[in-house]
């Protein structure tokens, strides 16, 4: 398979930066699965954007003083857009986002936070830690929701907490794993769409929650079909087998013209698979960054309605009519 294309990041700070400078010189080590295409502050003052420019990465500043939230967020995503970023990473962003900006980055915006989460969302975590006797404080990566520092853990990283610490110095030892964590958080998620462990357990997650679905493996890969002993494969997982470049769902079509023409329509998603194909199977691509996940719930569905017994399709198949 060739190489994974370099996913486009751009980083918001408020602040000195310390943690996008973590991100950017990381991105710049060998095998990196990133690049930092954008910096960007809230503030043209903030220490950050001078290291940025040092190192020759595109700054985008806009204060937003005497602005409305979604005003200046709207404004912040035209730039983000402008240089092409496919990732956001809040690296001491001090703004809370509107919903807008967050729906419009959904599961594509991370954050990293000074807590071990769920524990101390919110401001003084460190203060709020060594209050309550913990052993631990640490760090957390998590994806962007509308609850404050609540969407999905990605990585998180333990610090020891020393008889003494206070807030500063606990908060600086923090700041070092924070260095750690972040850029190998972000290179695992960012390296999720072309990983066929990661890919193959949403596509299981997605079979089996068909009715009367089970997995059983077909001449070595992982494949799904109705239940029962009369039970008909729907769906295969295509690890680059037969020497294709592409991890793939294959499923059914309609037959050799429908298979043609999804190839024909978009050569970027659909192609025809070695054996399979000859039977009207199409290969949908999963291996890129762009993937559609709903076409492939769409696809998994549709090609159980076609082998499915009639007592499990009929009122599906009676929409389909209408």
């Amino acid at each position: 398979m060739a190489d994974a294309p370099l996913a486009r990041v751009a980083v918001l700070i408020s602040g000195s930066g310390t943690n996008m400078a973590a991100l950017l010189y990381a991105s710049r080590l060998p095998n990196s699965p990133f690049e930092i295409v954008l910096v960007a502050s809230n503030d043209p003052h903030a220490g950050g954007l001078s290291i940025a420019e040092a190192e020759g990465i595109p700054t985008f500043a806009l204060s937003h003083k005497g602005m409305e939230r979604a005003d200046h967020d709207l404004l912040m995503d035209e730039a983000i857009r402008e240089h092409g970023a496919q990732f956001v990473a809040l690296a001491g962003y001090m703004r809370i986002l509107s919903d807008e900006m967050v729906a419009r980055w959904e599961g594509k915006m991370l954050n990293i936070h000074p807590s071990l989460l769920p524990k101390y969302k919110g401001l003084d975590p460190h203060a709020r830690a060594l209050d309550a006797g913990d052993e631990y404080a640490g760090c957390s990566v998590h994806l962007v929701t509308g609850e404050l520092d609540g969407g999905q853990v990605l990585g998180q990283s333990e610090v020891a907490i020393l008889a003494g610490d206070t807030p500063e110095t606990l908060a600086y030892r923090v700041k070092l794993a924070e260095h750690q964590l972040y850029p190998r958080a972000l290179s695992d998620f960012v390296s999720q769409p072309f990983d066929s462990a990661w890919l193959l357990e949403r596509v299981r997650s997605l079979a089996l929650a068909l009715p009367e679905a089970e997995e059983r493996p077909s001449h070595g890969s992982p494949g799904w079909r109705t239940g029962g002993k009369s039970g008909k494969y729907f769906a295969y997982f295509s690890d680059q087998h037969h020497g294709a470049e592409h991890i793939a769902l294959l499923a059914k079509t309609s037959g050799q013209d429908e298979l043609a023409a999804l190839i024909d329509g978009d050569p970027q998603a659909f192609y025809k698979p070695a054996f399979y194909g000859a039977s009207g199977w199409v290969g949908l691509i999963l291996n890129r960054p762009d993937c559609d996940w709903e076409q492939v719930e769409y696809w998994l569905g549709r090609s159980w309605q076609a082998v499915a017994p009639k007592r499990l399709t009929k009122l599906m198949d009676a929409a389909d009519e209408f």
